[in-house]
């Protein structure tokens, strides 16, 4: 297990920036010293979100890019004062990364009736003769898909937004994710990115009833809807 462990942790924080190689020790060692104050001191946080709105979806490592390459695959660790910050893909010639809604495990579809796809990194339709991937899907904030767009921020352009940055971490790749909660949807999330932030006490009552590794606590019956299960 010690083993596996030590082997998460290296392909963690390598991520797919060195192929398929495994470095040696000394290898690691060396790289660590080199590439991480780097990736810590220009980490991008990237997400998907309507102008002025809640960061809608905040984009990990495994999040697929219109190209259908993972955003670890493309590339992160880097600093630049082009704006807006461009990801380009190291495995294709996708330019930058581009966030495309799903619904469930299965990709949204253009008002064309086509997925993403089957659209050209140009966005251009290659079935019919649809020149843009229009998704007209409504977002969990209420507002239709193809009005949001992917955004690519620095750890200080967040924080002059108020929003959180999260703690430093060695990891490739990382995007917006800040801890559990940036894995739910905007409109789901309480803190500053979301939809909006808990009260003391209504923090007070999350926690006892979602504590996860504590006692398990029954809710409250929620009114009309009859009891609720543990």
């Amino acid at each position: 297990m010690e083993h596996i462990n030590a082997y998460l942790e290296y392909h963690r924080t390598v991520g797919d920036t060195v192929g398929d190689d495994v470095m040696s020790p000394q290898e690691y060692e060396r790289y660590k010293r080199e590439v991480l104050p780097e990736r810590i001191a220009n980490r991008f946080y990237t997400g998907w979100r309507i102008e002025g709105g809640i960061d809608c979806k905040l984009v990990g490592p495994e999040t697929i890019c219109h190209c259908q390459h993972r955003y670890k695959q493309h590339k992160t660790d880097y600093k630049t004062d082009v704006r807006p910050i461009p990801v380009p893909c190291n495995v294709c010639k996708c330019k930058a990364y581009t966030y495309v809604p799903t619904i469930g495990s299965q990709p949204a579809r253009c008002t064309c009736k086509h997925v993403s796809s089957e659209h050209d990194l140009d966005l251009k339709c290659r079935k019919c003769g649809c020149r843009e991937l229009k998704i007209p899907m409504t977002c969990g904030c209420g507002n239709a898909s193809y009005l949001h767009h992917t955004f690519v921020e620095t750890k200080e352009e967040r924080r002059e937004k108020g929003l959180p940055v999260g703690q430093d971490v060695p990891y490739a790749a990382m995007g917006g994710l800040t801890g559990f909660s940036s894995l739910a949807q905007g409109y789901m999330r309480f803190d500053p990115s979301g939809a909006r932030e808990l009260t003391p006490q209504q923090l007070s009552e999350q926690n006892r009833y979602d504590e996860i590794f504590g006692p398990q606590v029954s809710r409250p019956p929620i009114k009309g809807k009859g009891k609720n299960k543990p």
